[in-house]
């Protein structure tokens, strides 16, 4: 009997139907010699500090650096412990009797880094001997799993792709817990969290925040006249800029008493530009952002959903491009698109003409091709769904086309000695761009759409002139889009030339990563969303504020750990040496910011702790809590339906109890009053005022 495990149940079905498993068990699937089962995602993962001896965070603990990392089952919280998931632990019991049962496992986890390590952590925690192959495709048709199936891979070829995923695993566990409880120490008070990935990406919006803050614009001056020729109106502006208004406005006056300007050359160039490439995730998660202000998450849950639809290829790609192989499908599945109610033309047209290339490159194909769609057309998407699937097989059509030929043209004009420039731009033959009648690239400052014919020589009038104002512009805050763009390419923002040049093709985080650690600073209120600027909140300043010059803010760095990763999946770095140099930075940052000073911790409310009687409790927006690892007092903010104020926590936590308190509500949504107090354990308890005696009131 074969086993095949797939990383969640939906795909794990669409592989039974294909192999033949037609009956359902709990938990599992099997007929036709197959049985498949399922994860649900991490099953297994690596243990906390607790499981090592190590409990609170203790200056002496640190640096934390397990000898060997022990692999638990997945957590769940209940009441103040964390403790093995039920459904976990009933799903592991199925997985490890089929494992002990087969003769082979076929491993259908995504076929990824993080698919690879979902499989092999079980695998390791289960303690499995059993040969195992690996079923590797770019999406999820019957067709190409039949084709996957038929051409397994043995399990080895992917032993450096485990080795890869394993390493950031366990650097993102030993950066992550060290760096943040040092600077929770530091602090005083309070959980901070502090990551490999995700304090570099804090640096960079925090960074270009204060610079955008801190930015004094400058003034400065330009020159306008209005011109025209055979009844076409255009504007030309002065090549200088000035400085000085004075200067500006003397030559102004010079200007209106010239009745012509003069043309000195007149230069038009065509220029072909080529279609863009295929999407990447990080592409479409940039360009879903700035068009439909989808979140990078939400984007790519979007395209998960449309992949296990069968509807498109694995979306956590890093490749903009596709093989010869697939190039040969590419003519099949636009014919899919024949009906599409916006592209169905462009289909057409499209395989009429010889399909461009530029989107093929066997060699720039890593894991996983480009976006494209299957052959699979969809009947039933939510509008959401409809919005990327059409972006994917929008791009799709655009990459094969031709090339938009544009024209340029400059004109220099001169009047009164000074220069003047005018510009314009127009399609002459829109290839690619007409898929989606595509507008142009933004246009520089004050080009226009055409120019009537000119020459030089020609004497034209000066119909009007006047004096342009203007401002030095900041770089805008970050976006989605341009943080995506900064994190994929964070070489280009360094400063330093051989930096820049080592990591011109790193980035920080990985495209099937980079969601998730920008949702990961929303969840811990250090950013957010100003319409679609993201800004740092007082907490979130703070913590870039008090490690900015610490080696945990350094892109660079971290941009080249990405590059060893790489490295280590290619198999030209061996996994131990990345390791230990992980451990030598640990120490060195768990040094820096235990040394470190933090203030404000973000400027909440606390009191003392009425429990402990030693650590403060502070209040957040969901819940007060004791910042002693020890005690961990917990208030939480709704009780019964009620949102309690400052005060009335404040009172709770200094007086011992509450005031009466208007508004509770039953399990029976019936209202009442009551004051809160603690019990015995320092659980909140309602006490309910006593009714007033009418004993003695006069008749």
């Amino acid at each position: 009997m074969k086993v095949i495990i797939a990383e969640k149940p939906s795909v794990a079905r669409d592989i039974a139907l294909i192999v033949g498993a037609d009956t359902r068990r709990d938990g599992y699937m099997e007929g036709n010699g197959y049985t498949v089962t399922w994860a649900f995602g991490h099953l297994v993962g690596l243990a906390m500090p607790e499981h090592y001896g190590i409990t609170g965070f203790q200056r002496e603990n640190l640096p934390i650096l397990p000898k060997e990392f022990k692999l638990i089952p997945r957590q769940v919280k209940e009441g103040k412990e964390y403790k093995n998931d039920p459904g976990v632990m009933k799903q592991l019991k199925v997985v490890r009797g089929l494992f002990d049962k087969c003769e082979q496992i076929v491993v259908a986890t995504d076929a990824g880094r993080e698919g690879e390590l979902i499989f092999r952590y079980i695998y390791q925690y289960l303690a499995c001997k059993k040969p195992f192959e690996r079923l590797w495709i770019n999406s999820l048709t019957d067709q190409a799993i039949a084709n996957g199936m038929n051409n397994l891979k043995p399990g080895s070829e992917y032993d450096n792709l485990f080795h890869s995923a394993k390493a950031r695993s366990e650097a993102d566990w030993i950066i992550g817990i060290n760096a943040s409880q040092a600077l929770s120490i530091t602090a005083g008070r309070g959980v901070w969290s502090l990551g490999r990935v995700q304090t570099p990406t804090l640096a960079m919006i925090c960074s270009r925040y204060l610079e955008n803050k801190d930015f004094k614009p400058q003034t400065y001056y330009q020159l306008k006249v209005d011109t025209a020729k055979d009844k076409i109106c255009f504007s030309a502006i002065s090549k200088e800029r000035y400085n000085s208004k004075t200067d500006a406005e003397t030559i102004l006056e010079r200007l209106r008493s010239t009745e012509s300007i003069r043309i000195t050359n007149v230069e038009t160039k065509q220029a072909g530009q080529e279609p863009p490439l295929l999407y990447d995730l990080t592409t479409l998660q940039k360009e879903a952002n700035s068009r439909h202000s989808f979140s990078a998450d939400k984007t790519l849950s979007i395209a998960q959903s449309l992949y296990e639809a069968k509807l498109i290829s694995y979306p956590r790609t890093g490749s903009r491009y596709i093989s010869e192989d697939v190039f040969a499908e590419i003519p099949a599945l636009v014919e899919e698109l024949y009906n599409h109610p916006t592209f169905g033309i462009s289909a057409k047209t499209l395989l009429e003409h010889e399909l461009n290339k530029r989107s093929v490159n066997n060699k720039k194909v890593t894991d996983h091709h480009a976006l494209i769609i299957t052959d699979n057309v969809p009947e039933s998407i939510s509008a959401e769904q409809r919005i990327i699937y059409d972006m994917i097989a929008a791009r799709m059509l655009e990459a094969f086309y031709g090339k938009c030929t544009k024209e340029n043209t400059t004109v220099t004009l001169e009047a009164s000695n000074v220069v003047f420039i005018a510009k314009s731009s127009k399609i002459l033959i829109p290839g690619w761009r007409a898929v989606q009648n595509a507008p142009e690239d933004e246009k520089e400052d004050d080009e226009i759409s055409s120019l009537p014919e000119l020459n030089k020589g020609e004497l034209l009038p000066v119909n009007n002139s006047e004096l342009l104002e203007k401002q030095t512009k900041p770089r805008p805050l970050h976006t989605e889009a341009s943080l995506l763009s900064a994190m994929e390419t964070c070489g280009k923002e360094l400063a330093d030339e051989a930096e820049r040049e080592a990591l011109k093709e790193s980035g920080i985080g990985t495209p099937a990563t980079r969601a998730g650690i920008i949702e990961t600073l929303f969840s811990r209120e250090y950013i957010r969303r100003e319409k679609k600027s993201l800004v740092p909140t007082n907490k979130g300043m703070v913590v870039f504020l008090a490690v900015k010059d610490k080696k945990i803010a350094d892109v660079a760095m971290t941009g080249s750990w990405e590059s060893a990763l790489n490295k280590i999946e290619t198999g030209e770095m061996n996994r131990d040496t990345f390791h230990r140099g992980i451990e030598v930075y640990a120490a060195q940052i768990t040094t820096e910011l235990l040394e470190s000073k933090i203030g404000g911790a973000d400027n909440r409310e606390s009191y003392p702790c009425p429990k402990c009687k030693s650590g403060q409790v502070t209040l957040y927006q969901k819940v007060a809590k004791c910042g002693n690892v020890d005690c961990r007092l917990t208030v939480f903010r709704n009780k019964s339906g009620k949102d309690l104020s400052d005060n009335q926590i404040k009172d709770l936590l200094t007086k011992g109890k509450t005031g009466v308190i208007k508004g509770f509500k039953s399990k029976e949504n019936k209202s009442f009053d009551a004051t809160l107090m603690f019990d015995d354990a320092y659980k909140t308890v309602f006490s309910f005022p006593q009714k007033k005696s009418h004993a003695g009131k006069r008749r």
